[in-house]
């Protein structure tokens, strides 16, 4: 995508659900997205799983 081109919209079940008010974003945006943030989604492609608490 070029610099004067817009994004193209997320659509609800392709890119996202919502699930008690929250969004949730599918493994198919998150791999277009093309990196993992490290937040530990639920559904990431990178398989990145946040640490369990040692408590």
């Amino acid at each position: 995508m070029g610099e004067d081109q817009e994004p193209e919209p997320l659509v609800e079940g392709r890119d996202y659900y919502i699930e008690h008010g929250r969004w949730v974003f599918t493994a198919y945006f998150l791999s277009k997205r093309g990196y993992c943030c490290q937040s530990g989604c639920r559904h990431c492609p990178y398989g990145y799983r946040k640490p369990e608490n040692p408590d």
